[in-house]
C-alpha cells in the first residue's frame, strides 16, 4: 500500500482531509451493551478514530460447528460508525473455539519433544493443519461476506499477532509440509545432501521420508536443517496469512489488508521483511522491556519497522498506555511516558497509534495489563493522559502520510544471520545478535547522529556509512554488493562472527571474516570468544567482551585504529580499516558495548563526513529523527532524559501551536517537540 492509500484509510469523515490514527483493540464481547454505548461517548472524548475488533471472538461468532452469531458484533459495528469510529475487523481467527479442538485435537501444535499444546490460553494451532485451516477460511469467508459493505469497515486485521506463541510446530502436519518445502528449495536429494552436509555423522538421505522437522536428538541437530526449519516455519505462517488475504481480496477487493507483526525485544521466528510485499500496508506491536535501554529499544524497534515498510508510513497496532501484564514485575509508566513513547513510534513513520487495549479487562489472563480506559475509570490521570495525546495526534496532522527522510547511517539487520549465528554448537553461546546491533544504535543516539535500521533488500548506497554489525550469513552476491558499496564512496563497519558462512549456513573457507576478508584486508585463523564476566582491554578504545580475534592484516594499506593491550591477542589488531575504491571498509573484533561504540564511533564516521544535526547542548540528550513530504520536513526532537534541553538555532513551526525560533526552544523532561520546516 501507498503511503497515499494508508493516509486514506485514517483520513477524516469527508475522505480529504489527513490525520493520524488513534484508537486501540476494542472487546466489546466482554461487556454489556450499556457499556458499548458509554465506550463510544469516551472514545469521542479520547478522540478514537480507529479500533480493532474481534480479534479473539471466534468462540463467540460461530458457538457450534453449524452455528453462527453476528448479530452482536452487527450492533457493535454500527455503534462505532454511528460515533465515526472506524474499524480494523479482524478476521477472529487468532485462537480456535473449544469446540472445534474437542473434534479436532489434530490440529493442535506439537513441541520438539513431541508434547502437545494444549487448549487453555490462545494461539493453539498448527500452521501446516489443513483441517485448522478449513476451518478458518470459513470463519473468513462468512466475516468478509457479511461485512462487506459495512460503512464502519476500514480495513482487514489477519488472525493476530501470527506466530507469536505457535511458530515452531514438530507435527506430522508440520513434517510433511517441511518435505514440500525442502523439496521445493533444492529440487532433489542431492542438492539436500549438499546443502544439510549430511556426509557428516552419516545423516545422508536416500527419501524424502526420512526427513522430519529437528525434533529431540541425542546431540545437537544438523545446523544446516535447524537454520531451514526456522526459514520454513516462518514460510509456512507466511503461507496462511496468504491463504487468509486472498479470500479477503476476492470477496472484498478494495478493502485493505494487514496483520500486526512484532517487530520488538524477544521476538524472531518471523521473517517480517520477506512478509511485508504480502500485505497492504505493515501494522506492529511493540511494548516496553525495563531495563537501561528501553527507551533506546523502543526507537530501534520503531526504526526497524519503518526498514520493514520501506520508509512508508505503518500502523501501530498495538502498545501499552502504562504496565504489562507479562513480566516478572511489571512497572507503569512515568507521567509523560505514555505520549513520548507513543509519539517516538510516529517520529519514525508510524501514522496510526493505538494501544491493547481499549477497556481494561475485569477478567481474564490480561486483566492486569493497562488499557486507555484503567479499572479507574474515566475519572484517572491515565485518561486525562489519553485525551491528552490524542488532542496532540490531532495538532500533527499534517505529518500524516509523510514518510521517513533517509539517515546519513544505516545499520543491517539481517534476519538470517540473526537465526544462524545464535544457533548451538558455535564458538559461543553468549552471542545476542539484536543486543550487539542495538549497542550500535544506542551509541549514535549518544552521539546525536541519525540511523536508520535497514535490511539487505534496502538500497544501502542512500548510507554514507552502513554498520553491518554480525552479519554473519553472506552469500556471494551480497559480499559482492557490499564491496561496490564501499568501493562506490560508501564507508563500510562490520563486526566479529561476519561473514562466516553462506546460505547453508557453509563455512567460506580460507580464514575468518570468509567472504569479506579481501574487503576488509585481514585474515583470522581462529576466533578468540571469552568466557562470561572475561574482558580485554583496547588501547584508546574502551573494554572488550564476549568475543575477541586473531587478526592478521593481509593488505598495507590497512590501518590498524585499536590494538588489544591485554588478553591472549595483546599487541594484535582489534579494529581496522582499508580503504575501498572511494570509501572504506573496517572491522570491530570485539564487543565493546554502547559506551566503547561511542567513543569509537567518532573517528569511523568523519572519514565519511558524519556527524550530529542537533546542537552541542542536546547530543546524547535527544534523538532527532526525521519525517518529509513534498513540502516540508518534519523534525521530531525527543528528550531522552528527565532535564529540561534547551535546543538553540532549531526554528520552524511548533506544530503543536507555539512558535518556536532560535532563542526560545526549550524541550522538558521527557517531552516530544515536532518542527515543520519548509523542504530543501
Amino acid at each position: 500500500m501507498t503511503a497515499t492509500r494508508l493516509t486514506r484509510l485514517l483520513s477524516g469523515p469527508d475522505g480529504d482531509s489527513p490525520r493520524l490514527g488513534y484508537g486501540a483493540d476494542y472487546n466489546p464481547e466482554q461487556w454489556s451493551r450499556e457499556v458499548w454505548e458509554e465506550d463510544v461517548r469516551l472514545m469521542r472524548e479520547a478522540g478514537v478514530t480507529v479500533v480493532s475488533v474481534g480479534i479473539f471472538s471466534w468462540a463467540r461468532i460461530q458457538p457450534a460447528p453449524d452455528e453462527w452469531d453476528f448479530t452482536w458484533l452487527d450492533e457493535v459495528m454500527d455503534l462505532l460508525h454511528e460515533g465515526g469510529i472506524g474499524v480494523d475487523l479482524a478476521t477472529a481467527t487468532a485462537s480456535p473455539p473449544p469446540w472445534l479442538t474437542t473434534a479436532h485435537p489434530e490440529i493442535l501444535p506439537v513441541t520438539a519433544t513431541g508434547e502437545t499444546v494444549w487448549p487453555g490460553a490462545r494461539q493453539h494451532w498448527r500452521p501446516t493443519s489443513p483441517v485448522f485451516r478449513d476451518h478458518a477460511l470459513r470463519l473468513v469467508r462468512e466475516m468478509a461476506a457479511r461485512y462487506a459493505n459495512h460503512p464502519a469497515l476500514v480495513a482487514w486485521h489477519i488472525s493476530n499477532e501470527l506466530g507469536c506463541h505457535n511458530i515452531y510446530d514438530y507435527s506430522d502436519d508440520a513434517a510433511r509440509a517441511f518435505r514440500d518445502w525442502l523439496r521445493a528449495r533444492y529440487t532433489t536429494l542431492e542438492g539436500l545432501n549438499h546443502a544439510w552436509g549430511t556426509a557428516f555423522w552419516s545423516q545422508r538421505y536416500s527419501g524424502w521420508e526420512q526427513i522430519l522437522p529437528p525434533r529431540l536428538a541425542a546431540s545437537h541437530p544438523n545446523p544446516t536443517q535447524q537454520l531451514d526449519f526456522k526459514r520454513f516455519s516462518s514460510d509456512a505462517l507466511k503461507d496462511y496469512l496468504r491463504a487468509e488475504r486472498d479470500v479477503l481480496r476476492q470477496i472484498t477487493p478494495d478493502v485493505p489488508v494487514t496483520t500486526n507483526f512484532m517487530v520488538m525485544n524477544g521476538t524472531k521466528g518471523m521473517n517480517y521483511p520477506d512478509w511485508a510485499d504480502e500485505i497492504d500496508f505493515v501494522s506492529n506491536d511493540h511494548y516496553v522491556h525495563p531495563g537501561p535501554q528501553d527507551r533506546d529499544e523502543l526507537s530501534f524497534s520503531a526504526n526497524l519497522t519503518s526498514g520493514i515498510a520501506g520508509g512508508r508510513p505503518w500502523f501501530l497496532m498495538e502498545h501499552s498506555t502504562s504496565a504489562v501484564n507479562w513480566q516478572p514485575v511489571n512497572v507503569a509508566k512515568r507521567p509523560g511516558d505514555l505520549a513520548r513513547d507513543s509519539l517516538l513510534h510516529v517520529a519514525h513513520g508510524a501514522d496510526a497509534v493505538c494501544y491493547f487495549q481499549w477497556r481494561q479487562s475485569s477478567a481474564g489472563a490480561e486483566k492486569y495489563h493497562s488499557a486507555m480506559v484503567p479499572h479507574a475509570g474515566e475519572d484517572s490521570d491515565l485518561f486525562r493522559a489519553v485525551v491528552a495525546l490524542g488532542d496532540t495526534l490531532k495538532a500533527l496532522a499534517p505529518v500524516a502520510g509523510s514518510e521517513r527522510e533517509p539517515a546519513p547511517v544505516g545499520i543491517v539487520y539481517d534476519w538470517e544471520s540473526w537465526w544462524a549465528s545464535e544457533q548451538d554448537s558455535h564458538p559461543t553461546s553468549l552471542l545476542d545478535y539484536r543486543q550487539e546491533a542495538l549497542d550500535w544504535y544506542s551509541a549514535l543516539l549518544a552521539l546525536g547522529v541519525r540511523a536508520d535500521i535497514v535490511t539487505t533488500r534496502a538500497d544501502l548506497d542512500r548510507h554514507r556509512v552502513l554498520i553491518a554489525p554480525v552479519l554473519h550469513v553472506v552469500p556471494a552476491e551480497l559480499a559482492k554488493d557490499l564491496t561496490r558499496y564501499a568501493e562506490n564512496g560508501g564507508h563500510l563497519i562490520t563486526t566479529y562472527f561476519s561473514g562466516v558462512v553462506d546460505e547453508n549456513d557453509h563455512v567460506w573457507l580460507g580464514g575468518y571474516p570468509g567472504a569479506l576478508r579481501e574487503l576488509l584486508g585481514i585474515r583470522i585463523e581462529e576466533f578468540g570468544p571469552l568466557l562470561d564476566g572475561e574482558s580485554v582491554e583496547l588501547d584508546g578504545a574502551g573494554t572488550g567482551s564476549l568475543w575477541t580475534d586473531r587478526i592478521t592484516v593481509t593488505e598495507p594499506e590497512v590501518e590498524v585504529l585499536a590494538r588489544y593491550r591485554t588478553g591472549a591477542y595483546a599487541d594484535r589488531p582489534a579494529v581496522t580499516r582499508r580503504p575501498a575504491g572511494r570509501g572504506s571498509a573496517a572491522y570491530v573484533s570485539t564487543r565493546l558495548g554502547p559506551e566503547g561504540l561511542a567513543g569509537l564511533l567518532p573517528g569511523l564516521l568523519a572519514a565519511a563526513g558524519v556527524g550530529s544535526e542537533l546542537p552541542a547542548e542536546a547530543q546524547g540528550r535527544v534523538e532527532l529523527a526525521v519525517r518529509r513530504d513534498a513540502d516540508s520536513r518534519y523534525l521530531f526532537l525527543v528528550n531522552r532524559t528527565d532535564e529540561t534541553v534547551p535546543l538553540p538555532g532549531l526554528a520552524g513551526e511548533l506544530l503543536t501551536g507555539r512558535p518556536a525560533d532560535a532563542d526560545t526552544l526549550v524541550l522538558p523532561p521527557r517531552e516530544v517537540a515536532v518542527l515543520r520546516q519548509p523542504a530543501d
